[in-house]
């Protein structure tokens, strides 16, 4: 199937794991996504977290509908292949901190040279720019240093991080974003651009208005658990079977539903409950009326009763749920695919659906520079050249 970045070449660069993962997102779309890699360091990605035979897993999500190649940047000859990679690439996505590049004469200037209708992303902790551009950074720090830290976990608990890559993905689909805006703006004008992409900023985009709010009245989001500020009820309650439910009240009229459907109705009554934020003013009273009609029952009658009641409620699921799950089987949320190192493996698919066009996982993650040689061979190198950068370690 062809996509709607049929014939858009990109080029990625990056490791850890937002630039990857972003490159990927392209790629699900029909972007020819060249992944290169040091000959002698795989990108860490391939180490981190589980593994099958000696396979990371991860990797296998991450490194999806690319082609692998290896080079040596830091070598003179890797720098010049890279830059005859570049010649009629439409994208390169990179991570390196601020200034590697340009050391090794490979910055946006040298590269507009050889391809001016190149698009440069560059993801990095800190961004090109400030007092803090060379610092290492990553997604744990960008978490920290965004105000969602600060503002997650229990009232008395410490401030609580994720334990996945949080600030990482949401970078990873704002850089895929900005790509897509410059490739446009690139059509309109010929001239491709630099996108300056700090993983401390697309967080921070997601976290409301904290801002606002404290430019305005100097109010400083507190850490509230899994309550909210601004409705109640407003949790998660543990059921009868020792499974649990997440329950929201964002609308007046859920609210309503909620607190008749347990035992409550006089509740609605109250002044106080004619507006979110009154609600969460009484949120322990609304929480223990909550709690206790749902701690008598299991998880599946309370959901049905909900849903019976046209109630938001959504049972908290591991990852055995989500597989049994029939509305992730009717979205086609989880793809099974073909795998040369593992024979299948079932990973989650493009997060959204197009009507004409549709992304799609073709493969999972390949071997380190499984494709160097083709890759580097459609640039005009023969045999005997190829072998010898191998030999010397450039490739």
């Amino acid at each position: 199937m062809t996509g709607p970045l049929d014939g858009v070449k990109v080029v990625d660069l990056a490791t850890l794991f937002a630039g990857p993962l972003a490159a990927a997102f392209l790629g699900d779309f029909g972007a020819d996504v060249i992944k290169v890699e040091h000959p002698a360091k795989p990108d860490p990605s391939r180490g981190h977290g589980p593994a099958k035979d000696g396979v990371g897993l991860w990797w296998k999500v991450l490194g999806r509908n690319k082609r692998t190649v290896t080079c040596n940047l830091s070598d003179p000859e890797g720098a010049a292949l890279l830059r005859r990679l570049l010649a009629d690439a439409d994208v390169l996505v990179e991570n390196f901190r601020p200034g590697t590049l340009e050391r090794w004469g490979l910055g946006p200037a040298e590269l507009h040279e050889v391809n001016p209708r190149l698009v440069i992303a560059r993801i990095s902790g800190f961004g090109q720019v400030g007092p803090y551009a060379r610092r290492p950074g990553f997604g744990t720090l960008a978490e920290a240093m965004s105000g969602f830290a600060a503002a997650t976990g229990e009232p008395d608990g410490p401030p609580t991080l994720p334990p996945f890559g949080l600030a990482d993905s949401v970078t990873a689909l704002a850089a895929a974003y900005a790509v897509m805006l410059a490739l446009r703006s690139r059509d309109l004008t010929g001239v491709g651009q630099v996108v300056d992409l700090a993983i401390i900023e697309p967080i921070m985009a997601m976290l409301g208005p904290q801002i606002t709010w404290y430019d305005q009245l100097g109010y400083i989001q507190p850490r509230l658990g899994n309550r909210s500020n601004n409705n109640a009820p407003r949790n998660t309650y543990r059921c009868a079977d020792g499974r649990w439910v997440a329950i929201s009240t964002s609308a007046q009229s859920i609210a309503e539903r909620v607190v008749r459907l347990v035992g409550r109705p006089e509740l609605v009554d109250e002044p106080w409950f004619a507006t979110g934020s009154g609600r969460a003013a009484h949120a322990d009273e609304l929480d223990a009326a909550v709690s206790a009609w749902v701690a008598e029952r299991d998880r599946d009658e309370v959901v049905a009763a909900f849903e019976a009641a046209q109630a938001a409620v959504a049972p908290v699921y591991d990852v055995r749920d989500i597989l049994a799950d029939p509305q992730y089987a009717a979205l086609g949320t989880v793809r099974t695919v073909p795998d040369e190192e593992l024979g299948e493996v079932r990973m989650q698919n493009v997060p959204f659906r197009l009507s004409e066009t549709p992304g799609e996982i073709r493969y999972a993650g390949r071997r380190h520079g499984q494709d160097t040689d083709v890759v580097f061979g459609a640039l005009g190198l023969d045999a005997g050249e190829l072998a010898a950068l191998h030999q010397r370690g450039v490739i």
